[in-house]
């Protein structure tokens, strides 16, 4: 009976092992096709959505180039929809003018607030071809541009709509008893967020040069992020053709004297125009309106000569020319506006070190205990 009982019993030990090692090859087996599936997911680009969403929450420099995501198509738009979208281009929609003429807050058919940009013009393949390209252009500190219409001998360009308009409407000092008071560490914050859009345009592998940049091109959004306006529109205005200077912007404050005597458009001529808007945040005032025409042209040596007080700081931000950052914040504005556009810093390290100034001011304000708060919400940002 001793013999049978130890076969039984090798048998069973026999069984146990074969089952153990099978239960090995399956876990083995699972495990190589989870880590399979993660590579596909990984070679596809896809990913849970909300760990994107806390990784682009966590600070994220627009200063490192943006992944890649998929091509975005312009959207061809019938001019029943726009009509629809902007009431017949009522009178009442209208929220601006520009080169391109008369801009429409429009509501489109699934709730999307549109800014329409409308001009008399014949249709052009060349038009809705390079609309295509620009439509490409997503950054959070670009005015992304949605898409187009060409027809009854109308071009329209459809962006998206930033409630809280340009930086010159919450700047300038209007003259008429407004409260607006915009701190220092918020134009920086707008500086900050305009260069970093310029920084883009530049940093594309085709780079792509503004030819327009000035303050009135800088909106703000509900948040009152920056967002650079208006990226390509020369070209859409008068095609894709970069010769020169005649665009028609010669006249204009922010644009680099240098253009006129090399006959052409860098991406030195955008830092120039950022200099310009530098200058405005810092006063408060149009450039145009502090100096006469004939010192324009030299306007860095205008801005050594009148800096040396306080009389050109913004009186609403409380401060003055003995703050570190206030300094630091002219000298730049003093090296974006050298008259040699080879001595210009290039607009990466512009957004770097407005970055820094940013940083030190607020570690002061922590350090001293000022109990601004560091974080507004949009609605309250500038209210008395």
């Amino acid at each position: 009976m001793s013999l049978p009982i130890a076969l039984i019993i090798g048998i069973a030990a026999g069984g146990a092992t074969l089952l153990a090692a099978a239960a090995v090859l399956l876990a083995l087996w699972c495990a190589a096709r989870r880590r399979a599936r993660r590579n596909r997911n990984s070679d596809t680009g896809s990913s849970d959505p909300s760990t994107l969403v806390e990784w682009g929450k966590a600070g994220r420099s627009s200063l490192v180039p943006e992944p890649e995501t998929e091509q975005q198509v312009a959207r061809q738009f019938s001019l029943e929809e726009l009509v629809q979208a902007t009431k017949n281009f009522s009178d009442a929609n209208i929220v601006g003018a520009g080169s391109f003429g008369l801009v429409y807050m429009g509501l489109l058919l699934d709730g999307t607030v549109v800014a329409i940009k409308r001009r008399v013009g014949a249709a052009r393949q060349e038009f809705a071809d390079e609309v295509r390209l620009l439509s490409e252009i997503r950054h959070r500190n670009i005015v992304t541009l949605i898409g187009y219409c060409q027809e009854g001998g109308l071009q329209m360009l459809v962006y998206e709509y930033l409630p809280n308009g340009s930086v010159c409407g919450h700047l300038y000092d209007s003259g008429k008893g407004s409260t607006t008071r915009l701190e220092f560490k918020q134009r920086l914050s707008i500086a900050i967020g305009a260069a970093k859009g310029l920084n883009h345009l530049h940093s594309r592998d085709a780079p792509l040069i503004h030819k327009n940049f000035k303050t009135n091109n800088v909106l703000v959004d509900e948040n009152f992020i920056a967002k650079v306006a208006d990226a390509g529109l020369v070209r859409l205005l008068r095609g894709s053709d970069d010769a020169g200077p005649s665009h028609g912007f010669s006249s204009s404050v922010y644009q680099d004297p240098e253009v006129q005597s090399v006959a052409q458009f860098s991406e030195s001529s955008d830092v120039y125009s950022f200099g310009v808007f530098l200058l405005e945040l810092i006063t408060g005032r149009e450039a145009a309106s502090l100096m006469p025409p004939e010192s324009r042209e030299y306007l860095a040596h205008w801005m050594e000569a009148h800096f040396s007080s306080n009389e050109l700081i913004d009186p609403r931000l409380g401060g003055s020319f003995t703050s570190e950052g206030m300094k630091e914040l002219v000298g730049l504005a003093f090296q974006c506006l050298n008259p040699s556009s080879r001595r210009r810093p290039r607009m990466r390290l512009v957004a770097t070190e407005l970055d820094r100034i940013l940083e030190t001011e607020m570690s002061m304000t922590t350090f001293m205990g000022d109990g601004t708060a560091i974080v507004t919400l949009g609605s309250q940002l500038f209210t008395s």
